[in-house]
């Protein structure tokens, strides 16, 4: 079966990368993501990340116990960067071409993020890794993500969660809660889904991408998707 999108960004969690650990990184876990991210390459689709940071540090938590908020979203955006180089690793160790390109400057670390550069990585066939967020606070790597989904020109943005999609309710408190095959952006908006903050969805909508979220937790689950098959939920527009 032909893949649906050429050009995805794929954003995970950092909470995905803790594995059984209740924080850090856990390297057979980090692994088995970068098979997935693997897989998916496989299918002809080129493939840009996102990893969130809340795995080492979440601002909001920071914030919300007396730190100053920009100092505790700098930390976390350090956090990000931390697992973006920690994926390219056991990516390159697999054989992948692998950059990490960085919202703020750490030329000794990893390239500095340009849109161009990025778009010419995955024309190469390298994986692209977005690391830093926007490189400000009060934003989140979800609305990072869906600013470099517009910016790299990706056709979808495919959002990697522990649900297999969105639900009217939290289907771990409500196990009749409904789950959509599809949604649009407005009514995500509307009824406060939260399976991303508004910005990003916002952003999304403004700029016609839509948003696939599923599992990352089942295996094989990113290429399935990719090929239209699997259980998700797309949002998108009326």
């Amino acid at each position: 079966m032909a893949i649906t999108h050429k050009r995805i960004l794929l954003k995970i969690s950092g909470e995905v990368l803790m594995g059984p650990q209740s924080f850090g990184i856990d390297l057979p876990t980090v692994e088995r993501v970068a098979e997935e991210v693997i897989a998916a390459k496989a299918t002809g689709a080129e493939i840009a990340l996102v990893i969130g940071g809340g795995n080492i540090f979440r601002g909001m938590a920071g914030a919300a116990k007396g730190m100053d908020r920009v100092s505790a979203d700098h930390m976390g955006i350090m956090a990000t960067i931390m697992n973006a180089l920690a994926m390219q690793g056991v990516l390159l160790n697999k054989g992948v071409d692998t950059r990490v390109l960085s919202a703020i400057a750490m030329p000794t670390v990893c390239e500095v993020y340009a849109a161009g550069k990025g778009i010419h990585h995955l024309e190469q066939g390298r994986v692209v890794i977005c690391a830093g967020g926007t490189g400000l606070p009060f934003f989140t790597t979800d609305t990072g993500a869906a600013l470099r989904a517009a910016e790299l020109r990706c056709s979808a943005l495919f959002k990697g969660t522990s649900v297999d999609g969105v639900y009217a309710a939290d289907p771990k408190k409500d196990p009749n809660a409904k789950r959509y095959k599809t949604i649009t952006y407005k009514d995500v908006l509307a009824q406060d889904l939260k399976i991303m903050d508004n910005a990003a969805i916002a952003l999304a909508r403004d700029n016609g991408i839509p948003v696939v979220v599923f599992s990352i937790r089942e295996a094989g689950n990113v290429a399935r998707v990719l090929n239209g098959q699997g259980t998700f939920t797309t949002i998108t527009k009326d």
